[in-house]
């Protein structure tokens, strides 16, 4: 005949901490919570930075002399972001890089960059320009305004004179 052999012997008698002080257990789960949720509020006020169109290679300028070709230029720099064809071709390179210091707030432009280059009549560069956030005008784009007689302005215009030597 085999002896049956108790479960309860084989364990020890000594009670499980959780069942023993129920209320220690409940201190470090709202320590643990306290901790977790203060790690979580830290983590969304984080600030962010977006950045925004063309992101301009370290030293691409450098490798564009005055005189190179346009197949050169589209080589170094890529696609323009738009191009105008003016006393000759503009390509447009055109960035903006805003940031928001805490989660939840309106973004704010910190850079701002229009690099044009300008070409002549032969397709060669005739002149670089890096224009930033401080060669920059606010203005409009929607006004319920008639303008007055005379020359008949596009809305292209006033990017024209943002970018003019004036």
């Amino acid at each position: 005949m085999i002896e049956a052999t108790n479960p309860r012997a084989c364990t020890s008698r000594r009670p499980v901490a959780h069942l023993r002080n129920p209320v220690a257990r409940w201190r470090n789960v709202r320590a643990t919570a306290a901790v977790a949720l203060v790690c979580m509020a830290l983590a969304a006020c984080t600030g962010e930075q977006f950045q925004k169109g063309y992101i301009l290679p370290t030293g691409a300028l450098e490798q564009i002399p005055i005189g190179a070709s346009q197949d050169q230029v589209l080589i170094v720099l890529g696609t323009p972001s738009t191009v105008a064809t003016l006393d000759g071709e503009v390509f447009y390179y055109i960035s903006q890089r805003t940031e928001r210091p805490v989660m939840f707030m309106n973004q704010k432009v910190v850079d701002q960059r229009v690099i044009a280059v300008y070409f002549d009549k032969n397709r060669q560069v005739r002149r670089l320009a890096n224009y930033g956030l401080q060669d920059g005008k606010i203005f409009d784009f929607i006004s319920r305004t008639t303008a007055t007689s005379g020359q008949e302005l596009s809305y292209l215009t006033p990017l024209f004179k943002l970018l003019s030597f004036n």
